[in-house]
């Protein structure tokens, strides 16, 4: 081969980001191949780049016979590893057959002195390199740009990117022109009732790159929750300049999806950022994720709070949190219940998911008619804090109890638990509601200051309806 053609094939390995050597090397295995099928040809014989002319030189290598056998029995035990290997990892029985000719030796630690060569180039052989120069270069550029192109896509894996539909009849199969490579929307990571028309732009997230004989095949997906992330990272200048972060996502694709917001900057409020100017903001990501209702929800440290704001837009009256079990039992007016649970319980699940906690939501109603079934039942233990007397209502006394004691402080019940400590039998007493100094009906509280009493014990933990966690704090935006 001369040197010219030498110099073009350098130069396709730069222009290719092919590394270096690599089309040489593969032009001496191709020749090596070519050469064996010549008539007459070496058992043993390699070839060589001849740095001086260019050309390529095919040299014969002769063995001792003691040292040939050895190295034809270690290379049949590396050739029958190789395929056992193979066949345990794809689980079929390979039928190949381990011939001599098929076997190659390595002869690089035979010293040199025992080891015989001769130039054994035929004459024609610069024809025969110039042939397979021209197949070697073009499959190695092949394969070289497959590889480059996996490589740059298996690092993108997670990230959302934007493509063409180039083929939407197949609903099993959406093509998705990315630019240098064509994707895959599969079925499974479709959202119903989307519609894909042909040559539509869509967002979509990478979820797996596999490598393939014509290519790498990119698995992209539009449930990932990771594309609300992203989508919000691009409308949002706080979020990707890190001022505000998005410290979950639930998600039930086509349907709704819950986020929670945290900022950390004092004076950023997180649920204004995300929602925009008159919700400019929300409206873009909404439609990108064609009409999908998205509830922003601010992130607060306390589970209880936490759990509450989750369940937006419902009203929550109370939240009592267990740590050990992370377990939650959410109090909702009874006419909040339906929307507190969702539309086949997709808000209760949603909140479920955001918030990490197992939620169970009970009525007003309900709860305060267990807690009076638990107080008359005779309970060794008051799991709620609050007073454990009974008004005429039928509704528990929404104080506090006293430390040490199942009563409140005001005269009447502490003139039950006065009783209770003698002996007296106090289970089916009921009380007047106090005064307005000494206590706040819960109904007549709401109308009052349109908020619920807060009781924080150790394993209770009520949340104000309407009331921020912390000072200044946005109440969660639906859209």
């Amino acid at each position: 081969m001369s040197r010219e053609i030498l110099e073009a094939v350098r130069q396709i390995e730069r222009e290719k980001g092919i590394e270096d050597e690599t089309l040489v090397r593969a032009l001496e295995d191709a020749l090596l191949a070519a050469y064996k099928k010549t008539p007459g040809a070496s058992r043993h014989a390699t070839v060589e780049l001849d740095q001086g002319s260019g050309d390529f030189r095919v040299w014969s290598i002769e063995l001792p016979p003691d040292i040939e056998e050895r190295l034809m029995d270690e290379a049949r035990e590396r050739a029958i590893s190789e395929l056992e290997a193979t066949e345990e990892e794809t689980g079929e029985r390979s039928h190949t057959l381990v011939t001599d000719e098929d076997l190659l030796i390595d002869w690089s630690e035979v010293p040199d002195e025992q080891v015989k060569r001769a130039d054994v180039t035929p004459e024609n052989f610069g024809r025969i390199a110039a042939q397979t120069a021209k197949q070697v270069i073009l499959q190695r550029i092949r394969e070289a740009e497959r590889e480059m192109m996996y490589d740059e896509y298996v690092d993108r894996v997670t990230e959302v990117v934007t493509g063409i539909v180039q083929q939407a009849g197949d609903r099993n199969n959406v093509l998705v022109d990315l630019g240098k490579v064509e994707a895959l929307l599969p079925r499974s990571e479709q959202v119903d009732g989307e519609r894909y028309e042909q040559g539509s732009r869509i967002k979509a997230v990478i979820t797996e790159v596999r490598s393939g004989t014509k290519g790498p095949q990119v698995i992209l997906s539009r449930r990932d929750p990771e594309l609300i992330k992203t989508l919000f990272e691009l409308e949002v200048p706080e979020i990707a300049d890190g001022l505000v972060e998005i410290r979950g996502v639930a998600r039930e694709p086509g349907y709704r999806s819950k986020i929670a917001v945290e900022s950390h900057v004092q004076g950023v409020d997180p649920v204004g950022a995300c929602v925009g100017p008159r919700g400019s903001r929300v409206r873009m990501v909404v439609s990108e994720l064609r009409g999908e209702k998205i509830d922003i929800i601010p992130w607060n440290p306390e589970p209880a709070r936490f759990v509450a704001k989750a369940l937006s837009p419902a009203r929550v009256r109370e939240v009592l949190v267990d740590d050990e079990t992370k377990e939650a039992t959410v109090v909702v007016p009874d006419d909040q219940l339906s929307l507190a649970i969702g539309k086949e319980g997709l808000n209760a699940r949603l909140a479920a998911r955001l918030t990490g906690w197992k939620i169970d939501i009970v009525s007003e109603t309900e709860f305060a008619r267990t807690e009076a079934e638990a107080a008359f039942g005779g309970a060794e233990e008051e799991f709620s804090g609050r007073c454990a007397a009974i008004l005429t209502n039928g509704k528990r006394c929404p104080n506090t109890a006293l430390p040490g004691s199942k009563y409140c402080g005001i005269p009447a019940h502490r003139e039950i638990a006065e009783r209770e400590a003698r002996g007296e039998d106090v289970s089916a007493q009921t009380v007047q509601p106090a005064a307005a100094d000494d206590e706040v009906e819960p109904d007549a509280e709401i109308e009052a200051e349109g908020e619920t009493a807060v009781a924080a014990e150790a394993d209770q933990v009520a949340v104000p309806e309407g009331e921020s966690a912390e000072e200044g704090e946005t109440t969660p935006e639906r859209t």
